[in-house]
């Protein structure tokens, strides 16, 4: 069956149900947020101190019966017996470390006073991520107002809102409030800069307000929301806490409910610097809604009445370098069962790198289509590469979808296809989808579980996460199994050799934005592994190629041509020595821009 792709920011919201305090509105903020998780509650009954705890065994009964009630009406699951206690903040915050919430409900102020505590308390430090509510919550918001600065609470508050906003289908409007000094001198707001990011691909208006009174301007835009989500005010990590002045006068002063919150994952870095903690909120959206797995499209029927119904053709290009063990079997079994049993691949192309192998004589008996890229196109100069071999396959496919499938494969599916071109075909909005899956790392003539990857995780993944956070949740960003509309492809600029992979992710990125990338599971890939000289190379064609795509970003060059050479440690009993070897990711312009290309695809 296929799998909700909500974003759902809370698996675990925890209200407490505590005496004398009516619970409804943190109980309607929980229903708003909560989407498929759970809402815990617990049952507290505080007792003053010169009071026996056992003159309150009524009360207990009658949360447990109203406990019962709810349960009965909704999908409230009740964690503990009711505690009662002379001091129930401590209490609850033990049953925090047990279940471990993502985040805690209080109403503001009543339930604080039933507590026994105080806001200082509670935000100093919070047991988890904490949101205080100040009520009465609509049923159904139609408007939220979500002031932001960019603070290390600014993730904390999009979350919350994103929740909300995508239960009840709210308008949500983002508003930016930057002090006159900042203005008056020219200075930069360098903790919205990373939430601007954000906001900028998250369904949100947008306003930026110039004020010197911040609770004052709120309430003013407030008139046309009925909800206020903000978050508290930034304090040392280990000073006093509060609300703050501007979420006070918000809290005592609005017309319309109020939600501020403050996270526990607070450090000193955060405060220095907030603004990269906004990124996680859009990277934790991407990843729920657009990580898929090839057993969703595994109905080829399906697939392809989806392929009929939007009129597409699709391509299988495969490029090879000898290939001989296995791409008679790569071939053979794509060609089966997605082209011979359910017709629904048009034309599987090999794209040779002058094999000196067998590797085109065993494809020409799988009858398909032989081309050798050097020979393509000849007038733009024949290079070497695997990235040569994606971007000429462009020219001599014809498919309006386009999958490249590496051919060294040895467990070889037909999922490693049709996962790929399920996600395309059920989803419009997808330009361009990755594969990842299982490496297990081949030792001898024994395979470990795990291990394989190394480029990946050592060089590609960690230098996304520096310069293209947005890409953070692609877990595989070099594999060689992905697919794209023709549409993108040829608007999307190729690097020649081992760069291609990130390149093309990055170009895809910037031209057509993170919704329109996808990644589905493939389960396991097993192929032959290489030697580290080999994985060494190809790190230093991708750290090349991520600086390149850097170098048009900032506008300048940072690197020089005596940078694309690599010194390479050899060893000769009884010396070391060293080898150079020019490694240069040349690129290569978008297909579309060749007027070769134009006169048969155009």
């Amino acid at each position: 069956m296929k799998r909700s792709r909500r974003f759902t920011p809370f698996s675990k919201i925890l209200v407490p149900v505590i005496h004398g305090c009516d619970p409804t509105a943190a109980l309607n903020a929980a229903r708003l947020m909560i989407g498929e998780g759970k809402i815990l509650l617990v049952g507290l009954v505080r007792v003053q101190k010169s009071k026996s705890l056992s003159t309150a065994s009524q009360t207990a009964r009658q949360i447990r019966q109203s406990f019962r009630a709810l349960s009965e009406r909704e999908r409230f699951q009740s964690i503990s017996p009711i505690h009662v206690s002379y001091d129930p903040w401590r209490e609850l915050v033990d049953m925090i470390e047990q279940e471990n919430p993502d985040l805690l409900l209080l109403d503001w102020p009543r339930g604080l006073k039933a507590l026994g505590v105080s806001v200082e308390t509670v935000l100093t430090h919070p047991p988890c991520d904490t949101a205080l509510v100040r009520g009465p919550l609509p049923g159904s918001p139609s408007h939220l107002l979500v002031p932001a600065r960019g603070g290390p609470y600014a993730e904390l508050a999009l979350r919350v809102s994103l929740a909300i906003s995508r239960a009840s289908n709210a308008r949500m409007t983002s508003l930016h409030l930057l002090p006159v000094d900042f203005v008056r001198n020219d200075q930069r707001d360098a903790a919205f800069l990373g939430l601007a990011r954000v906001l900028a691909r998250l369904p949100v208006d947008r306003r930026q307000i110039t004020t010197s009174d911040p609770a004052g301007t709120i309430l003013q835009e407030s008139v046309h929301s009925d909800l206020i989500v903000m978050g508290s005010t930034v304090r040392p990590k280990e000073s006093y806490a509060s609300l703050g002045p501007v979420a006070e006068e918000v809290f005592r002063k609005s017309s319309v409910p109020v939600i501020a919150v403050k996270s526990q994952r607070l450090d000193e870095t955060s405060i220095q610097d907030p603004s990269p903690t906004a990124i996680s909120v859009l990277v934790d959206k991407w990843f729920a809604e657009n990580t898929f797995h090839a057993n969703e499209f595994k109905n080829l029927e399906r697939l392809l009445s989806l392929k009929k119904e939007q009129r597409l053709t699709i391509s299988v290009a495969m490029p090879t370098l000898n290939e001989q063990a296995t791409v008679g079997q790569v071939i053979r079994t794509i060609k089966r069962a997605l082209m011979e049993r359910i017709p629904l691949v048009d034309e599987i192309v090999l794209i040779d790198s002058q094999s000196t192998d067998r590797t085109r004589e065993i494809s020409e008996a799988c009858e398909i289509p032989i081309f050798v890229h050097q020979e393509i196109l000849p007038q733009y100069e024949a290079r070497s590469g695997k990235g040569e071999a994606l971007w000429k396959s462009l020219y001599v496919t014809r498919g309006d979808l386009i999958v490249w499938i590496d051919t060294d494969i040895t467990n070889i599916h037909p999922r490693f296809v049709y996962g790929l071109l399920g996600v395309l075909l059920h989803s419009p909005r997808i330009q361009f989808v990755k594969g990842f899956y299982r490496r297990p790392l081949r030792v001898s003539e024994k395979i470990q579980a795990g291990g394989g990857g190394r480029v990946t995780e050592l060089t590609a993944r960690p230098l996304l996460n520096l310069f293209y956070p947005e890409l953070s949740g692609i877990i595989q960003p070099l594999s060689g199994e992905y697919a794209g509309r023709r549409s993108l492809l040829e608007r999307l600029t190729f690097y020649s050799g081992y760069g291609v992979e990130v390149g093309l992710l990055i170009d895809a990125f910037e031209k057509a934005g993170l919704d329109a990338i996808a990644q589905v599971d493939l389960v396991e890939r097993i192929h032959r592994n290489q030697s580290l000289e080999p994985l060494s190379k190809m790190s230093f064609a991708i750290i090349q190629t991520v600086i390149s795509k850097l170098e048009k970003r900032l506008g300048h060059s940072l690197l020089e041509d005596i940078n694309k050479s690599m010194k390479l440690i050899r060893y000769e009993r009884p010396r070391y020595f060293l080898d150079v070897e020019k490694i240069a990711e040349r690129v290569r312009p978008p297909m579309i821009e060749l007027p070769e290309y134009q006169r048969i695809h155009h």
